[in-house]
């Protein structure tokens, strides 16, 4: 029977739930703070209206869920008030009216992409909520309705900030074939694509409080850990080279490029007057380059010598980095793992199928 209390969300540890009790805390309290220094006194309007509690739960709670984003909170909330305020204007059975007002909330919502749980309460509390409401009229709906769901969302927007946590969530950005053919992604070749998912969906029949994007992401990433699960044990050391050409960055374009040409390279470190990384710079970003080669050098994809070596499929499977820096602690580089050192020590693992 103790089955039943435990948690449903997942990642819904003990330290992210007492993080959004500290927000739910501050969002509430300083929203209704706000608002009634806003409010004239006399006004008899609320410092914060009901739907607000759930929004902070949503807020606070699951910041990534589409249904605790801005416009969802903001929109939601609002445009159901005023649905609300619509509905009880126009029919007086009180059973009725609060019927109606709740499922033309979720219709209006739907079509406005802001569908938000408390907007049902909140529609609920324009068509139910006696003389102060109906004295407000269409005002309900902007004060308090829309000017506390502004606040709050404004306050988790900070508070989030603060937790480094990032909100509003965005969706990761679409895979795009960085060759600039007409080829899928390398990653997208292979395993699921999205409309895999969506047939998925499509199937199971449920609505799901996560986006589509999220849940191909998610999908991804299990199959990489399983992937370390399964081959986990082969380490970045055991496969890197440990012989390392290096350059500086005010080295001359044209002695590294023949540097990489002579040693059939198509990257390499560039490393500081400290010995620690900087960069890399390649082929691909000296072409047609002169001087210097420090305007050329890109970021470095880097990993620890202890890290599991497949995980670093995801940063050479993306066409935009050829290698991957080893570093320590202190940035010093330890070695180097390109596409081809990957693809050779994964080859047994692959021809027994266990990837």
């Amino acid at each position: 029977m103790l089955r039943i209390f435990k948690p449903i969300l997942a990642g819904a540890t003990l330290r992210e739930r007492l993080i959004a009790c500290v927000g739910a805390l501050l969002g509430i309290w300083v929203t209704s703070m706000v608002c009634g220094r806003i409010a004239s006194p006399g006004s008899y309007l609320p410092l914060i209206v009901a739907p607000m509690g759930a929004s902070a739960v949503l807020l606070f709670a699951v910041p990534a869920s589409p249904l605790a984003q801005p416009w969802p909170i903001i929109g939601g909330n609002t445009i159901s008030a005023l649905v609300g305020l619509g509905v009880g204007y126009l029919v007086d059975e009180p059973a009725l009216a609060a019927g109606l007002a709740v499922s033309l909330a979720i219709l209006v919502m739907s079509f406005t992409r802001c569908l938000h749980p408390p907007g049902g309460a909140a529609a609920l509390t324009a068509v139910l909520g006696g003389p102060t409401v109906e004295a407000w009229g269409v005002l309900f709906a902007l004060v308090p309705v829309a000017l506390n769901s502004a606040v709050i969302v404004a306050l988790g927007v900070t508070f989030h900030r603060l937790a480094g946590r990032a909100y509003p969530h965005h969706p990761p950005p679409p895979v795009i074939n960085p060759h600039g053919t007409l080829d899928p992604p390398a990653q997208l070749r292979a395993g699921f694509r999205p409309e895999d998912v969506d047939a998925a969906l499509r199937t199971l029949h449920e609505t799901f409080d996560v986006g589509r994007d999220d849940v191909a992401r998610l999908l991804q990433e299990v199959e990489l850990q399983a992937a370390f699960r399964s081959s986990g044990q082969l380490k970045c050391s055991d496969i890197m080279s440990r012989d390392i050409i290096k350059v500086g960055p005010t080295d001359a374009v044209e002695s590294v490029r023949s540097l990489l040409m002579a040693h059939k390279l198509r990257v390499v470190p560039v490393i500081g007057a400290s010995g620690q990384l900087i960069g890399t710079v390649g082929l691909r970003e000296l072409i047609g380059a002169e001087g210097e080669i420090e305007p050329w050098i890109s970021k470095a994809a880097t990993a620890s010598a202890e890290d599991p070596a497949v995980g670093l499929i995801p940063a050479l499977s993306k066409g935009s980095s050829h290698a991957v820096v080893i570093v320590d602690g202190e940035r010093q580089v330890q070695g180097l793992i390109t596409q081809t050192d990957l693809l050779a020590a994964l080859m047994p693992t692959l021809a027994r199928g266990v990837v």
